[in-house]
Order: C-alpha cells, then structure tokens, then sequence
C-alpha cells in the first residue's frame, strides 16, 4: 500500500516541472517580443517608419517590412515600429507596392528604418524613385 502513494507521488512531481516548464517558455516568449519591441523602437529613433510621428512605447506597433503573409520573418532585420493608422494602411502589402502608392512613406522609411535588411531598403529606394518619376 505504501509503495502505492510513493508512486501517486513522484508521478505528480514529474507533472510539476513540465508545467513549471511550459509556463516558464511563455514567460520568455513574452519578454522576448518586449525585447524586439524595445529594439525596433530605439533603432526606428521612437518614431513611425512611414509618417515620421513620433510614438510613445505603449502606442507604437511592430510591422513586419516583408508581410508575413508573403514569407516574411519575426527577424529584427524585417521589423519596424508604425502608428496604428499606417500599419493599418500598410497591411499585407509588399514594400515595393507600398511605396509605389505611398512615396511619402517611402521617404520617411529610408531615413528612420536604421536597422531594416539591405535589400529592403534599396527596394523602397527604387520604389520611391519609380513613383516620383511617375
């Protein structure tokens, strides 16, 4: 009988730290979106890649350059903090088409997005000057 409860016991102790575990991998998920957060604001200069207002940390949003939708990444080199409004007038839209609707926006990008891949910046470059050709 005793051998019975020892058992019950070091079961329910082998469930503690897989709990424990996946609770503790949440935690650093969470901290690690504050940490991108963080991140993209300070190399974004704290403010909006595509208007230039500047943002306070609880208003400014994560934008992904090269949409999700489109095989983009949570990579830093693909993350810029926005306003809410442009974020949303962005959407899933590829830079280049973006850009192509939106130069302004484009020229605020290449003078505040710091931190943005190469290849991102010199499409938004050649999108902006495509659209003022135009």
């Amino acid at each position: 009988m005793p051998r019975r409860g020892l058992a019950r016991d070091s079961l329910a102790r082998r469930a503690r730290p897989a709990r424990l575990v996946r609770a503790c991998q949440q935690v650093a998920l969470r901290s690690g979106k504050r940490a991108l957060r963080v991140a993209a604001l300070r190399d974004c200069g704290r403010r909006c890649v595509y208007c230039a207002k500047p943002l306070a940390p609880e208003t400014a949003t994560l934008d992904h350059v090269h949409p999700l939708a489109h095989g983009g990444s949570h990579l830093p080199g693909n993350l810029v903090t926005a306003c809410g409004p442009c974020n949303r007038l962005k959407g899933n839209l590829m830079p280049y088409e973006f850009f192509a609707r939106n130069p302004w926006a484009g020229a605020n990008f290449m003078r505040y997005a710091r931190a943005v891949h190469r290849g991102l910046k010199r499409g938004a470059r050649r999108a902006v000057s495509l659209a003022m050709a135009a």
